[in-house]
């Protein structure tokens, strides 16, 4: 069968005991956010394992076209811009293409990362050729909507998803508190796929003097830090308030913002003495993170929030909303402090508390690193193998690669019509 051009096709293999597994997503490193980041770790991890994966996502406008993955077939669909997001792509509607493709080479099973056009083809895809599937929820997009001006969309938006999610056998999800959260929203089916944290590339052993003057900062001198997309939806003007209310206290004290996105110029203007060291990865975003001493993170849209436990491996006092990631990992008063939701004025208290405190803040500092010592990747892979083994396992007696033959071409182009 000729399958369209636009999908850039190779062998899809696998060894006999391991699992073909075709994950379906709209966001791939390079690109730098948290659903990226945590795919690219959980891919790479099947790989080593021996498992054969078919990475299905739009070609990004900024990528090299000569990047290849070793291990991973990677087939580049086409894709339009994401509004407010200039340097991602929404895949477009490909039910009749995934189709033709899964017909050709089947996978053992399909994983959905992203709830857009191409992953919604990709549930319908796969059940009309009777494929497991599963997804991952990793973004609440409808909490987004009040953040631009879309509440009229909050309902149809949860809405899509549910449905989207509900059509599939498991969706994973990354804190029990969601789990509960979106059970309560009708979603079925879910389970726990928690994350880890490289722990080895994110430590305090990481910090660097050099870039800590070239912040302005001594030894002695608070640094305030934040990493992530700045952006509304990221409550990124809650860490200028609270800086400066530390700042009143401690007029040393540095704000640094690791990161990119469409309020950067807005928040030079409104805090022109803070530092903005742009998207900064591996060792250098490590080295960021350790030279830090206070991490605020103010967001509320979060499903987890890796840079939360990225901040405590590299040895940071963090204050935090008890939400997400947060919420399952600080002990308050303990490695960090917790805030109740949206309570603005608490959060800015808690933050000049811990700053005008040296015994709370190296108390919380040394504390951070061994209270996230267990999030171990290693453990976050074997957990996604099981729950896509079990999906395999119980919808055994579905179709089969031999059922392939007994389908007509007709067929095939009547089912995806």
């Amino acid at each position: 069968m000729n399958l369209p051009k636009d999908l850039l096709v190779e062998s899809f293999t696998a060894q006999a005991s391991s699992l073909r597994i075709a994950v379906v997503t709209e966001t791939f490193p390079p690109e730098v956010n948290g659903v990226a980041m945590t795919l690219g770790r959980i891919i790479d991890g099947l790989v080593r394992r021996g498992h054969s994966v078919q990475l299905i996502r739009p070609r990004q406008a900024s990528e090299d076209p000569e990047l290849s993955l070793n291990g991973v077939e990677e087939i580049l669909a086409p894709g339009v811009p994401l509004p407010t997001y200039a340097d991602l792509r929404f895949g477009l509607p490909s039910k009749r293409r995934l189709t033709q493709l899964w017909l050709a080479r089947r996978p053992d099973i399909v994983h959905v990362v992203t709830e857009g056009p191409l992953g919604w083809s990709a549930v319908a895809a796969a059940q009309k050729l009777q494929l497991p599937v599963t997804s991952s929820f990793h973004t609440n997009f409808q909490s987004y909507s009040s953040h631009y001006g879309l509440n009229l969309l909050k309902v149809p938006i949860e809405s899509y998803l549910r449905k989207l999610h509900n059509r599939t056998s498991v969706t994973m999800v990354p804190t029990r508190a969601l789990m509960f959260e979106l059970q309560q929203r009708g979603y079925r089916n879910l389970a726990l796929l928690a994350r880890g944290v490289a722990s080895d590339l994110f430590s305090p052993s990481k910090r660097s003097r050099s870039l800590r003057k070239t912040w302005g900062a001594n030894d002695d001198d608070l640094v305030v830090l934040l990493v992530g997309r700045l952006a509304k939806e990221k409550n990124v003007r809650l860490v200028i308030e609270a800086y400066r209310a530390i700042h009143n206290n401690h007029p040393s004290a540095k704000l640094v913002f690791v990161g990119d996105g469409p309020m950067r110029i807005a928040l030079q203007a409104a805090c022109p003495c803070a530092i903005f060291a742009g998207v900064r990865q591996g060792d250098d975003l490590a080295t960021h993170y350790a030279s830090g001493d206070l991490f605020l993170f103010p967001s509320l849209t979060e499903t987890y929030g890796n840079v939360v436990p990225e901040a405590l491996a590299s040895g940071l006092a963090v204050v935090a909303y008890a939400s997400a990631a947060a919420q399952e990992l600080i002990t308050s008063g303990a490695n960090g402090l917790l805030v109740q939701v949206e309570d603005e004025e608490q959060f800015i208290h808690c933050a000049a508390s811990v700053a005008q405190s040296p015994e709370l803040l190296a108390k919380f500092k040394s504390a951070a690193r061994p209270s996230v010592s267990h999030l171990n990747w290693e453990s976050i892979f074997d957990c996604f193998v099981n729950h896509l083994t079990h999906v395999v396992s119980a919808s055994g007696a579905g179709f089969h690669p031999r059922d392939i033959r007994r389908l007509s071409i007709e067929t095939v182009t009547r089912a995806t019509a």
